[in-house]
């Protein structure tokens, strides 16, 4: 993509690095995830956020994708996984910095941020450098963890300023001129599991034997869900869209 001066930030934590090697086993999930996305998707897409690239694995597709983060250890595994792949590339950008909009000049359609808004402080102006980076009439689409009350030591552990809720996630996109298009949560069976382990279990991190058992789940609870969308769950799905003009 050429010459890019966009500053890079510190290193994502330790825990956050382990966590996403951990989710590599998800496969499911992310498939799950990337069958929400797919509708939506451009043929320019930037992935902001894109971390080792468990996600970026499951987009599939022959259009164009700029992967990036603020954390050159992450990039380096992105790289390993994916750098072979026509039309893709990653750059290091931080979306906690104003020198992240210098990624419009990318042109991208869409942009995919999942998991990653809490981690950043100012989350609204991180919205907002977001829309900044799209094309008139593009699409954000974002994942995050949803409801306040289940906030606890996995969230702290892995860098969480908050959680959300869809009446909060609305206010943010109207705050930035973004329109709804779509706003739905997602894995009622991962709240539970989410409860269970900040509430009883105060567990710093999801063990392997969950991500397993939540991963052949998957298939079954993205058709249920599909059929009948939950009123709440462990995460929110939302698509924002800019003003053409």
């Amino acid at each position: 993509m050429g010459r890019m001066s966009t500053r890079v930030a510190g290193a994502a934590s330790a825990d956050t690095l382990a966590d996403q090697r951990r989710m590599t086993a998800a496969e499911n999930y992310f498939a799950w995830q990337a069958r929400w996305a797919r509708p939506y998707l451009g043929r320019r897409v930037l992935e902001a956020g894109c971390g080792i690239g468990n996600f970026s694995a499951a987009i599939g597709g022959g259009g164009a994708l700029l992967a990036v983060d603020h954390d050159r250890r992450c990039l380096a595994e992105w790289r390993w996984r994916h750098g072979g792949r026509a039309q893709w590339e990653a750059a290091a950008a931080d979306l906690s910095d104003d020198f992240f909009e210098e990624l419009r000049a990318w042109g991208a359609d869409t942009c995919v941020c999942l998991n990653v808004l809490e981690h950043v402080a100012d989350d609204r102006r991180a919205l907002a450098r977001l829309a900044a980076v799209i094309v008139p009439g593009g699409r954000i689409i974002l994942l995050v963890p949803a409801f306040p009350a289940l906030f606890g030591p996995i969230d702290r552990a892995l860098g969480h300023h908050r959680r959300y809720t869809r009446a909060g996630l609305a206010a943010m996109a109207r705050e930035a001129a973004l329109r709804i298009r779509l706003a739905r949560y997602m894995n009622l069976a991962g709240f539970f599991g989410w409860w269970i382990n900040a509430r009883l279990l105060r567990r710093r991190a999801q063990s392997p034997a969950q991500i397993a058992v939540f991963n052949r789940l998957a298939p079954v609870l993205a058709k249920l869900e599909t059929a009948a969308p939950p009123p709440f769950g462990l995460s929110l799905f939302a698509v924002l869209e800019k003003d053409a003009a």
